[in-house]
């Protein structure tokens, strides 16, 4: 896997300027690289991780889950790293201890948890069936779209791929290595449906009004955690406290209202080249009108 590693200087232009306070002292943390807070993310998943385009064309990572993790960073006196990848990558990097962290919109499933160890709840969310205009009229529910003449996708190793196998098992379901892949397959009309969660499906909505969500999905725990490395009891105690901070001092808040309002100019949701840009066969997201 070609791992591009994005230091806070890279994140500093666009992300709110942190002003936690050191909580937990360096030492008392063991992370993969010493002074270091290694985190793995998918940027496809705004507000959570996504690119902000400057006018320039320049991409700067952004999304509410990276203002976050500067903010743990910082109230452990660490540096930050960010290792941007494909969400399966995310979740087999954690598993193999490769990375201290995996921050992309985690669902704390059980299913993962002989991978990973999950943080305290620190985004509540939900779970929608997303369609375009000219297909809303089919899908009145979720028994609607449980058809075997209805592709439907949703994103490779997440809990969206779970719930459509589970409310759509006659369909034909298609997963895909990134959101931006629904979506494009959505517009294209090459794909009837997709089970996004709700948060990143409302901001594609504001730069593709074709979008519609259809209906919430059902799904047990509404919310999203962060992945920490296993058996590292130091870290994720560090981790939670952050958390705990954040949505006390209104840091939080502040961070998902900064990110939201970045996801609705000019984005790109995927990994970047290898020269760090956004690649020329991929389109942005035009400002939503």
């Amino acid at each position: 896997m070609n791992l591009k590693k994005i230091t806070a200087i890279a994140l500093g232009a666009v992300m709110t300027v942190s002003m936690a306070v050191p909580t937990f002292a360096a030492d008392d943390v063991e992370t993969v690289t010493d002074g270091k807070l290694t985190v793995a993310t998918s940027p496809d998943f705004a507000p959570y991780e996504f690119y902000s385009i400057d006018d320039d064309g320049n991409p700067t990572l952004a999304g509410f889950d990276m203002d976050l993790a500067k903010y743990i960073a910082d109230k452990m006196g660490l540096e930050l790293e960010v290792v941007p990848m494909d969400f399966d990558g995310v979740l087999s990097e954690l598993a193999q201890k490769n990375v201290d962290l995996g921050m992309a919109g985690l669902s704390p499933d059980p299913a993962r948890e002989d991978a990973m160890e999950f943080s305290d709840l620190y985004y509540q969310g939900g779970q929608s069936f997303v369609t375009v205009k000219d297909k809303a009229d089919q899908f009145k529910s979720l028994e609607d779209a449980n058809n075997k003449d209805y592709s439907i996708g949703a994103q490779t190793g997440s809990i969206q791929l779970d719930l459509a196998n589970e409310n759509t098992p006659d369909a034909d379901i298609v997963s895909l290595p990134k959101v931006t892949d629904l979506i494009t397959e959505l517009l294209t009309g090459k794909m009837d449906g997709a089970f996004i969660e709700t948060a990143v499906a409302e901001s594609y909505q504001k730069n593709y009004p074709d979008l519609v969500i259809v209906c919430d999905v059902p799904y047990d725990t509404v919310g999203s955690a962060i992945g920490v490395s296993k058996g590292n009891d130091a870290l994720l105690k560090a981790v939670n406290a952050a958390i705990a901070d954040a949505l006390d001092d209104g840091s939080m808040d502040k961070f998902i209202a900064d990110a939201t309002e970045l996801a609705a100019g000019q984005t790109y949701e995927g990994t970047l080249d290898d020269n760090g840009a956004v690649p020329e066969t991929d389109d942005t997201a035009e400002d939503a009108e």
